[in-house]
């Protein structure tokens, strides 16, 4: 007897009312019509089946401190970075976890079950990364979380960061982060990418840089990343995240750019909500949109993905941890509103995600691990356009989070009407 059988759902490929079977952990069989029997068997009813959703880049540890100590007046990313200095001295370790849990608990319930978190090491304390691999564990049967060492203040500017990002690897932070353009001058960016390259390749890990978060087009630090992932054969292994300056950027100099990128096998992230916010805001009109250049990325054959970044902390008021309004976003942003297009915006949040994190056993194929989300979308154009409930949340083939279907009654002239917003139903 199977544990799980998910019958009648649409997958994203487009195939319809295939069913699902899952044991053991693992997906065994994918057609229609399977013969068996479970011990939970779910009727998708024609709903939309899909990996989970991936989360490519987040802070878990700011997360949920809206108004704590102060909210951000003017909704600026160096007025962020500001509260966040004066809110780390009054950190504990509890007090991250208690809101890092929560989280956690809106992201299964959005059916993101994979995280890759930067996790700042600027304070000598290590409270943050301290509390975040503590989660890890909590929640390691439900969620993959990804940590990665973080130095916020800058690697080579703060003092103490160099120390604190080896003893957060030493804890058990598994990704090697960065901040180049935030460092004292070009110089010292390049100086520092070339140091944690170093550092990762010695130790064997992947490497997730904030990289060039400007509007400024001369900030071309991703060039030295991917200079260096080839020098250290780290090819598939590095993420530069932000790459807003790329959206500045003279076409003439990104048609050289693209090019080293995809030769080096840099994965890059967009975080459509944090970057349409927070970047151009010295502009007047017309005002630059600060999303990187996601489009033409992907056209290049470059794994992009997309991350929430932010929910509630000192950069971002707003968020519930849900990736399909990262990926709506990221859409209008992007103005990738074509067929295929739609359908790229929709990996962004789950299979190029599972790539960036280097996921295994992901995704909708006999051998794959049972994690299945179950929408109240006919298809990913419906999923997105309506954000739609999660009605199922499956792990290894249990389910662990589960919704009652949207709708809205309304009555006319003594009819009463049942509405879910889903086309032709």
């Amino acid at each position: 007897m199977l544990d799980c059988l998910v019958r009648n759902a649409n997958l994203p490929d487009g195939r319809k009312g295939i069913d699902i079977a899952i044991q053991d952990g693992r997906i065994v069989e994918i057609a229609p019509a399977i013969q068996a029997e479970a011990r939970r068997e779910i009727d998708a009813a024609n709903c939309l089946a899909t990996p989970p959703f991936v989360d490519s880049h987040f802070h878990m540890d700011a997360t949920l401190t809206y108004g704590q100590p102060r909210v951000n007046e003017s909704g600026t990313l160096l007025e962020g970075i500001a509260l966040w200095g004066e809110l780390k001295p009054h950190l504990t370790v509890e007090t991250i976890k208690e809101r890092a849990r929560k989280l956690c608990h809106w992201a299964i319930a959005k059916g993101t079950l994979a995280i890759r978190s930067h996790v700042d090491i600027s304070d000598s304390r290590l409270l943050a990364v301290q509390a975040l691999l503590e989660i890890r564990e909590e929640f390691k049967k439900f969620i993959d979380l990804q940590l990665v060492a973080f130095p916020q203040d800058g690697y080579l500017r703060s003092p103490g960061s160099v120390e604190n990002l080896t003893r957060a690897l030493d804890m058990g932070v598994n990704v090697v982060g960065g901040i180049p353009h935030f460092e004292r001058t070009m110089k010292e960016g390049a100086q520092s990418i070339k140091l944690l390259c170093e550092l990762a390749a010695e130790r064997g890990l992947p490497v997730d840089m904030h990289c060039d978060e400007s509007d400024d087009p001369l900030s071309r630090h991703v060039e030295t990343l991917a200079y260096h992932t080839q020098r250290l054969k780290l090819q598939g292994r590095v993420t530069g995240s932000h790459l807003s300056s790329m959206h500045s950027m003279d076409n003439y100099y990104v048609s050289k750019l693209m090019p080293l990128m995809k030769e080096a096998e840099l994965n890059a992230v967009a975080n459509p909500l944090i970057n349409i916010t927070l970047q151009g805001r010295h502009d007047t009109y017309p005002k630059r949109r600060g999303m990187t250049r996601v489009k033409e990325l992907m056209a290049m054959g470059i794994n992009v993905s997309f991350g929430h970044d932010c929910v509630m902390d000192p950069w971002y008021s707003f968020g519930s941890h849900d990736m399909l309004e990262v990926a709506h976003m990221g859409l209008h942003v992007a103005q990738m509103t074509g067929v295929t297009e739609m359908k790229r915006m929709f990996d962004a949040v789950t299979i190029n995600g599972a790539r960036t994190l280097c996921l295994e056993g992901y995704g909708l194929e006999p051998g794959c691990f049972g994690d299945v989300v179950i929408l109240q979308a006919g298809d990913i154009h419906e999923a997105l356009r309506l954000r739609s409930v999660r009605l199922y949340v499956i792990r290894r083939g249990q389910v662990i989070s589960q919704t009652p279907p949207t709708e809205a009654r309304i009555t006319l002239g003594g009819e009463e009407l049942t509405v879910d917003f889903r086309h032709g139903t």
